[in-house]
C-alpha cells in the first residue's frame, strides 16, 4: 500500500475554503465520480469496534426533498440548490446492542474472525456498553452511534473540500417528524435507524461574506 503524500498545506487550504454553504448553484450538477468519491471516505472512516452503525440515503428525487422542507427548517434553500442531498443514519438499538443479530454478522460475515476471537470480542463490547460507557438504555445507544456517524461526515466534508465541493451540515430538523417521513415515504424501518444529520453537497452560488473566523489556536489546546 502507498503512503499518501498530500501536502499539508494543500490540506489546510481545504479546510479553508469549506464553508457551510448557505446556497448552491443549482445549475451544476457534481459528477457521478465525484459523489461517489464522497460517498467512498464515508464507507473507508473508522468507527467503535469497527461495527459500521450507518446507512447514508442519497435523496436525487423533487418530491422527495420537498417532502422532506417542512420537517427541516435548515434545509429548504439546500433542498432546492444542492447537486446531492444526503440523509445520515444511525442505528438503534435493536442493530447495535451487544446481543444483537447486526453484531454477529459483522464479527462472523464481514470481520470474519475465529470463534475464539469472536468470543473475546463479545466480551469486550458487552463490558463497554455496559460498563464504560453506561450504554444502558436506547437513547444512549443511539447517541453514541451517532458519534460514529459523525465521523463519516467530517470525512465526506473534508474530501469534498478537497476537490473543490462545497457542503453544509444540517441539524436543522424536528427528529421525531423527519423519521415518521423516513418511515412512511422513504421505506426506513425507524425502529432501526434513526437520522443523526442532513448533509448538502455541491457548488456554492457565492463566495462567503466573511473570512473564516475561529478562536486562536492557543485557547483550544493544552500541552502536558
Amino acid at each position: 500500500m502507498n503512503t499518501p503524500n498530500i501536502s499539508k498545506k494543500d490540506i489546510i487550504e481545504a479546510f479553508q475554503f469549506r464553508h457551510a454553504t448557505k446556497e448552491f448553484d443549482a445549475t451544476k450538477k457534481l459528477s457521478d465520480d465525484d459523489i461517489h468519491f464522497i460517498l467512498e471516505t464515508a464507507h473507508l472512516s473508522p468507527s467503535s469496534f469497527g461495527f459500521e452503525p450507518w446507512h447514508f440515503v442519497v435523496v436525487q428525487d423533487k418530491e422527495l426533498r420537498e417532502l422532506l422542507k417542512p420537517v427541516a427548517w435548515g434545509a429548504p434553500a439546500k433542498l432546492d440548490t444542492a447537486s446531492h442531498f444526503i440523509l445520515g443514519l444511525s442505528m438503534k438499538a435493536p442493530m447495535i446492542k451487544h446481543d444483537a443479530d447486526y453484531i454477529m454478522h459483522m464479527m462472523k460475515d464481514v470481520k470474519q474472525l475465529p470463534a475464539e476471537a469472536i468470543e473475546m470480542y463479545s466480551k469486550f463490547y458487552r463490558e463497554f456498553q455496559e460498563r464504560d460507557f453506561d450504554l444502558d438504555t436506547d437513547k444512549k445507544l443511539f447517541d453514541w452511534s451517532s458519534k460514529q456517524t459523525y465521523i463519516a461526515l467530517g470525512n465526506m466534508m473534508t474530501a469534498a473540500a478537497l476537490i473543490g465541493v462545497d457542503s453544509c451540515p444540517i441539524e436543522g430538523f424536528h427528529q421525531e417528524k423527519a423519521e415518521a417521513l423516513l418511515r412512511d415515504k422513504f421505506d426506513i424501518d425507524t425502529d432501526k435507524y434513526g437520522l443523526s444529520f442532513m448533509a448538502a453537497f455541491g457548488t456554492r452560488k457565492e463566495d462567503p461574506a466573511h473570512p473564516k473566523s475561529r478562536r486562536d489556536f492557543n485557547d483550544i489546546v493544552t500541552w502536558k
